[in-house]
């Protein structure tokens, strides 16, 4: 006699192991930076996913090296998801990343965005994507610019642990306006990007005439120049868009 059953997943074969694929990915980005292990219990809450599949496929990751079973029954990343991060670094080419990103501020701003970068002393400038506007703000890739003046040094200094104001200010705050302080006719908004690890990898800002972009001006661009960083952090980390726990 056949009995009844609530499938777990899609009716297909085909959507049914795609399903399966993207449930165990779901267990490997359950782990965060932090997380040196989980339980089942946690593993279930943070994919949403029943107890009983987070075992069925944790046991099956861990065949292939991408999770181990500890003693006491809580679960870790293996060496296989190692791997897979090393060779993610090893090839990460930060422009590709960067790029769209600054495309996407620029676009929504209207001005110039940038994507500036620690050196020592100096802050380069690693890529950029002019604004659509005819008067602009001028800054070539590779260029090299002071630390100390201008938002985006100032958010490097900052998110540095470079100590005293306006730092403190700066980092309380997450983001930093620069009126007329390394040019007198540009002003800019910045905030920091970070990397694996929660590692500062840059500072992500536009810029432009202050003529135009006056500080109230600079204050309505707050929330897209965050939500950039932000966007870009996530990249840095490799962290697929959308994936939250």
């Amino acid at each position: 006699m056949k009995t009844e059953q609530t499938p777990d997943t899609d009716d297909s074969p085909a959507e049914e192991g795609v399903v399966a694929v993207r449930r165990a990915m779901s267990i490997l980005e359950a782990f965060g930076v932090d997380d040196t292990h989980l339980t089942l219990a946690e593993l279930s809450r943070r994919t949403g996913c029943h107890r009983s599949t987070v075992l069925r496929l944790a046991r099956t990751l861990a065949m292939d090296d991408y999770l181990a079973q500890r003693p006491d029954g809580t679960w870790r990343l293996a060496r296989a998801a190692g791997w897979l991060g090393a060779c993610y670094q090893a090839t990460f080419n930060i422009v590709e990343v960067v790029q769209p990103v600054l495309r996407e501020l620029s676009a929504a701003t209207g001005e110039s965005a940038t994507f500036y970068v620690r050196e020592g002393k100096q802050r380069i400038c690693m890529a950029r994507v002019e604004g659509p506007k005819s008067i602009r703000h001028h800054v070539r890739v590779g260029t090299a610019l002071p630390l100390e003046l201008g938002s985006p040094g100032r958010i490097l200094l900052a998110f540095s642990g470079e100590p005293g104001e306006p730092y403190e200010s700066v980092r309380r705050a997450g983001y930093m306006l620069s009126l007329g302080e390394r040019d007198a006719e540009v002003s800019s908004i910045s905030a920091p990007v970070y990397g694996i690890n929660w590692t500062l990898q840059g500072a992500i800002c536009i810029s432009g005439p202050i003529s135009r972009l006056t500080e109230a001006v600079l204050l309505e661009h707050k929330e897209a120049i965050l939500a950039a960083a932000s966007r870009l952090s996530r990249s840095m980390m490799g962290v697929r868009q959308g994936l939250g726990r």
